[in-house]
């Protein structure tokens, strides 16, 4: 009898990791996969990504409405208390043998609580890491609340034994992001050239920078102080809409006017993963503060200047430049990233310390000969 999991995913960027684990659940004799979409999957401001899932043929089980309408921190506490009440009733009807999450989200923390109420073991991918906003205050209360890990490095995997966690529960896998990169074939730059009007004899600026909860009513003017740093150089950008979080349509509201004012600055509000992957393989030099700057960029030597604490104590790569949310220090980044001959040849010496693309497969393999019972979900303190 083949195991069910169940695999939630609540935004674009989650669901490009768990991709490569979704599909070798589903190729997988042992396993069942059944996939829960939350989030901003189900926003239509958001893209409602829910249809590239469905594009990629993956059958949604159920969806789970946890949109919020005010860009306020309490929207998003009442969300996750809506958003724990329906996982609990679709864990209870599914009976999943295994319940896995990834990351540091809300609606993550909600799904390992309602499991956990309902005796299903948890597994985690991304354990263990450490980021400077609230979210790494969730990413640990998911790892107490789950019953597998799979950390992407050995760094993450002793923390999760500092947080107290059985080693034998503990599989370090890699960054599933990376199996795409480098087991799949990436659009080709003229195909991206093409669909995102992206001139290749001039450098590319790709913005990614979401709104940190603990700074939101800074949102805006963070965002600006990016914005008015690509303005002062005058390169083409794309800018990747910031998530849903507190202070994220404040950022939005503030790129359209800069996106009205400038002719080479343009939004996305979303794209298919792989085209965001074959963009930071062309691009110049990503910045903002999103993950992908510290996991993904280094598999292309891509630069990445890395703006705020969102990422505060991230294991790093050689590519990152770490600024605060100033104008002329991220112009002054920038400058480095792209003219820097040192720093753009020590780029390229380094080998990604996230993963070698095997993360799936690592992770499928636990997961079909885990054995399940009373000895996996009776969890110990070590300390």
């Amino acid at each position: 009898m083949k195991q069910k999991i169940c695999v939630i995913t609540g935004t674009r960027a989650d669901y490009g990791i768990l991709y490569p684990v979704m599909k070798a659940i589903k190729a997988s004799k042992d396993l069942e996969l059944y996939v829960v979409a939350t989030g901003m999957h189900l926003m239509p401001e958001f893209g409602y990504t829910l249809k590239e899932i469905e594009k990629d043929g993956f059958q949604v089980y159920k969806k789970v409405d946890s949109s919020y309408k005010e860009d306020t921190g309490e929207a998003m506490a009442d969300s996750l208390g809506k958003t724990l009440s329906a996982f609990a009733k679709i864990f209870n009807r599914l009976k999943p043998s295994i319940v896995l999450v990834l990351g540091d989200r809300g609606e993550m923390l909600a799904a390992a609580v309602a499991a956990n109420y309902l005796n299903i073991p948890v597994a985690h991918i991304h354990g263990g890491e450490v980021s400077g906003h609230v979210d790494g205050l969730l990413r640990h209360a998911i790892t107490k609340l789950s019953h597998i890990h799979f950390p992407a490095t050995e760094g993450s995997k002793k923390r999760i034994i500092k947080l107290g966690e059985e080693s034998w529960r503990i599989f370090v896998a890699g960054a599933p992001a990376l199996d795409r990169i480098l087991n799949e074939k990436l659009p080709t730059a003229i195909e991206l050239a093409k669909k995102y009007e992206i001139n290749l004899d001039e450098p590319l600026i790709i913005l990614a920078q979401h709104p940190v909860i603990t700074e939101e009513d800074e949102a805006a003017e963070q965002i600006t102080a990016s914005l008015e740093a690509i303005k002062e150089l005058n390169f083409q950008s794309i800018v990747i809409y910031p998530n849903a979080d507190a202070g994220g349509r404040r950022m939005i509201n503030v790129i359209h006017k800069y996106e009205k004012n400038n002719n080479y600055i343009r939004s996305i509000i979303s794209m298919p993963h792989k085209d965001y992957l074959g963009l930071l393989k062309i691009a110049s030099v990503l910045i903002g503060n999103s993950s992908s700057g510290i996991i993904e960029a280094p598999s292309f030597n891509l630069p990445v200047v890395n703006i705020g604490i969102r990422q505060d104590g991230r294991e790093r790569n050689a590519n990152v430049i770490d600024v605060p949310h100033n104008k002329m220090t991220i112009v002054r980044a920038i400058k480095k990233a792209l003219y820097d001959k040192n720093f753009r040849k020590q780029i390229k010496k380094n080998k990604n310390l996230y993963g070698d693309g095997h993360a799936s497969m690592k992770i499928v393999k636990v997961l079909s000969k885990i054995q399940l019972g009373n000895m996996l979900l009776q969890k110990k303190i070590t300390y």
